[in-house]
C-alpha cells in the first residue's frame, strides 16, 4: 500500500510499504480522505526527532485525519459502513493506571500515530479502534474533520484553565495551536481574547474572528495593552502557546491576582520561571499534553457553527503532491496556518 514515508531527515518518499490491515473485532477500517500536516510532522521531517522520540527507521507521517468507514469489526455497533468519520490518533492501554484515572493521554504506553516507531495515517487505508473513531455530522466536511485533532489541543487547554463566563484571556503565540486555543477560549466562555505574536500575517488571520484582539509584541507594548484592556488588573488566564523561551520571561506580569497560567507550547530546552512572581499572586499553573475526553466536544462545537476552522486552511494538496506539501510546510510561511493533503477516492 502506498504511503508518505519519512526515510530519514529531510528525505520523504511516496512509495509502497507493508502496513498491517488486520481488522480486529472492535476495530473499523477507514479509507482516508484528508490529512492535516502538523508541526510535529514537520519537525520529524526537518530534524528527525522530538525530544526522546527519534526516527530510527522509515515512518509513515500524519495523525490529523478524516475518512470513510469501509469495514467494521464483529463487535462494533456505534459505526457502520459508509460513515464519514474523524479519528483520535492516540491509543492508550485501557488497563493502565493513567487510563483508569481518566488521564489516558498520559499513559506511558500510548500508541500515537506518527510518533516513532508508530506509523501514521498518510496512506489510503488504516485500521483504528471504533471507540476512538467519531462520526462526522452532515454539515462538517472532511477538511474540518481533519482539523478536530489540533482543535482538541485547544479544548484541552481551555478545560484545564477552567474558564468562567466573561473571562479575559491572553494567548501568547498565534501559530495553529495558539489560534485554536483562542477560538476554544471564546467558545468556552471568554468575552475576549488578546493574542500576541511577532508575525503580522498570523495576527491578521486571528484578527478576523470576533472577540480576538491581535497585537504584534515586537512593535507594540503587550503589557501596556493588557493593562489598558483590563483596567490595570490583568487577564484572568494567560495561555503560553509559542514554546519560545523568551515568552516565559515576565509571563506572570500579565495575570491578575488569583489568575491562571496554562502552558501549552513545548520549549525545546528547559526554561526559567519566576516562581516568586507567581507566588505573590497565587497564580494557578496548568500544563497540557495532547488531550483527553474532549474529542467529541470539539466536534460538537464545530458542528454547532460556534467555531469555524475553515479560514485556517491555507492550502490543500493532492496525495501525489505530498512531498511538495511538506516542503512548503517546512518553509514556515507566516500566512500558512494549516496545510492539508487530500487522498479521496481517486487515490485508491
Amino acid at each position: 500500500m502506498q504511503a508518505l514515508v519519512l526515510e530519514k531527515t529531510r528525505h520523504l518518499s511516496l512509495r509502497d510499504i507493508d502496513l498491517p490491515l488486520d481488522l480486529g473485532p472492535d476495530d473499523v477500517k477507514i479509507a482516508i480522505d484528508t490529512v492535516g500536516i502538523c508541526g510535529s510532522d514537520v519537525h520529524y521531517y526537518t530534524h528527525g526527532r522530538i525530544g526522546p522520540y527519534i526516527v530510527n527507521e522509515p515512518m509513515v507521517l500524519g495523525h490529523e485525519a478524516s475518512g470513510t468507514v469501509v469495514e467494521i469489526g464483529a463487535n462494533v455497533r456505534s459505526l457502520r459502513k459508509g460513515d464519514r468519520v474523524c479519528m483520535e490518533p492516540g491509543i492508550a492501554n485501557d488497563k493502565s493506571r493513567a487510563t483508569r484515572l481518566g488521564l489516558y493521554n498520559l499513559d506511558p504506553d500510548v500508541v500515537f500515530w506518527a510518533t516513532p516507531p508508530v506509523h501514521g495515517c498518510l496512506t489510503p487505508f488504516v485500521i483504528h479502534p471504533a471507540n476512538l473513531t467519531f462520526r462526522l455530522p452532515e454539515n462538517v466536511s472532511f477538511a474540518e474533520g481533519a482539523m478536530i485533532e489540533p482543535f482538541a489541543v485547544g479544548m484541552q487547554a481551555v478545560t484545564k484553565a477552567r474558564v468562567a463566563p466573561g473571562d479575559t484571556a491572553l494567548v501568547i503565540g498565534a501559530g495553529p495551536i495558539g489560534i485554536m486555543v483562542a477560538l476554544a477560549a471564546l467558545a468556552g466562555g471568554c468575552s475576549r481574547v488578546i493574542i500576541s505574536d511577532i508575525q503580522d500575517p498570523k495576527l491578521a488571520i486571528a484578527a478576523r474572528y470576533d472577540g480576538i484582539i491581535a497585537v504584534n509584541s515586537r512593535h507594540d507594548n503587550l503589557a501596556a495593552l493588557v493593562r489598558k484592556e483590563t483596567d490595570n488588573w490583568g487577564v484572568d488566564i494567560v495561555f503560553e502557546a509559542s514554546g519560545h523561551p523568551s515568552a516565559f520571561k515576565g509571563i506572570f506580569d500579565f495575570v491578575r491576582p488569583g489568575g491562571t497560567a496554562v502552558f501549552v507550547g513545548m520549549p525545546v530546552e528547559p526554561v526559567s520561571l519566576d516562581l516568586v512572581a507567581a507566588q505573590s499572586k497565587e497564580v494557578r499553573m496548568e500544563t497540557v499534553f495532547r488531550y483527553a475526553n474532549v474529542y467529541d466536544r470539539a466536534l460538537a462545537l464545530i458542528a454547532s457553527g460556534k467555531v469555524d476552522l475553515k479560514p485556517l486552511i491555507a492550502g490543500t494538496y493532492a496525495f501525489k503532491d505530498s512531498i511538495a506539501a511538506f516542503e512548503r510546510a517546512a518553509e514556515g510561511r507566516p500566512a500558512d496556518v494549516k496545510l492539508q493533503i487530500h487522498l479521496g477516492e481517486d487515490t485508491y
